[in-house]
């Protein structure tokens, strides 16, 4: 077998498992749900309006939210911010339903 020459000289190429690569991706991938979270909830909120889209946006941020919580064992920032996800999805929910009761015309 042959060594892997670095690319640059005294550099040195280390060799990553499988594990590694999958933890590297989990971790990765736990980052980003409690800010898809703070997305989905911000634009469940501005697109409340829109018979809706603000539901579904704000049961998705709540939905990412909780399973952000979930999964951060030990990160109290993501916890935090996924925390925040799901109160901008509640909050989304909420004024879509507002806006949504007068356009059911419950009246018969």
């Amino acid at each position: 077998m042959t060594a892997a020459t670095p690319a640059h000289p005294g550099t040195t190429r280390t060799l990553c498992s499988s594990s590694a690569r999958t933890r590297g991706r989990q971790a990765l991938h736990d980052l980003r749900l409690p800010s898809t979270s703070i997305l989905l909830g911000a634009l469940s909120i501005t697109t409340f309006w829109v018979l809706g889209l603000g539901f579904v946006l704000g049961t998705s941020a709540v939905l990412c939210g909780a399973l952000a919580t979930a999964r951060s064992d030990d990160d109290e920032a993501a916890s935090l911010r996924a925390l925040l996800g799901i109160l901008a999805g509640a909050a989304g929910i909420t004024l879509s339903a507002i806006a949504l009761l007068p356009a059911l015309d419950l009246r018969t």
